[in-house]
């Protein structure tokens, strides 16, 4: 479960990412923001509000952190998704304040955190039990993917590599522990390995040992690539791989 100290070196990742995606709203339109994003069922306009809502969902773990009493990054998946509507068909200028906005006060929220507030055990809306380090993860993770997901020229190689392998790292750490991952191996273009995926059964002590199976194949790629096909973005088609492309269960 991936996690990033509280460092102006993290601190500045989230700015570099909030700066591009800024960068790039700025020509959208109202039929801009009505358009199709790449996610199935939303518009840019769900993806932005979603990323201005995420925002102070997030910092409701880092007030459970700072004081100790349990507040939930949500309700519950029906508020969360009212939410996103209601803010889906704003114009596009209100949409892009709110965006801005957000993330600036979600920036101020983090480096406000009182140091042992960092050590604190919080439980994001996915379930798993963490620190606010990983708050720090999830915010760059949903800057970068959204970014690509609002099909305006920002693609999955145009993520700096620095915030790339963050993010890779992170989904890598969820298959590692996720049911039904077929064997496999996945290596980056340099012949690196990143990943080894599925395992042998268990065998009792006594009994005969199962038949010799061969090896899971071998999964190539740019990190790029293999990040935009583990995150669900692509069909994996620009990889490369020694059988046949694993079929993966879906990533959260």
């Amino acid at each position: 479960m991936k996690e990033l100290d509280p460092t102006a070196a993290s601190f500045g990742e989230l700015d570099a990412a909030a700066s591009r995606l800024l960068a790039g709203l700025g020509p959208l339109r109202d039929a801009d923001i009505a358009a199709p994003s790449l996610l199935p069922n939303w518009t840019r306009g769900h993806v932005l509000s979603h990323l201005a809502r995420q925002a102070p969902a997030l910092e409701r773990l880092l007030e459970w952190a700072r004081t100790g009493v349990e507040t939930p990054q949500y309700t519950d998946r029906q508020a969360r998704d009212a939410e996103i509507e209601a803010g889906a068909r704003q114009p596009a200028e209100a949409l892009v304040a709110d965006v801005r906005r957000t993330a600036a006060h979600f920036r101020r929220a983090v480096e406000e955190l009182p140091a042992p507030a960092w050590d604190a055990t919080i439980r994001p809306f996915t379930g798993e039990l963490c620190t606010p380090r990983r708050i720090l993860v999830i915010r760059l993770r949903e800057l970068e993917l959204h970014h690509v997901d609002l099909d305006i020229g920002y693609g999955f190689h145009d993520i700096p590599a620095t915030a790339r392998d963050i993010v890779l790292d992170d989904v890598l750490g969820y298959y590692a522990g996720a049911d039904g991952v077929p064997e496999f191996t996945l290596r980056d273009r340099t012949g690196a390995e990143l990943a080894r995926f599925g395992t042998a059964p268990d065998v009792a002590v006594g009994d005969p040992a199962p038949p010799a199976r061969p090896p899971g194949p071998v999964v190539l790629g740019e990190r790029a690539d293999i990040l935009a096909w583990l995150s669900g973005r692509a069909s994996g088609d620009a990889l490369q791989t020694t059988g046949r492309l694993p079929e993966l269960p879906p990533w959260i």
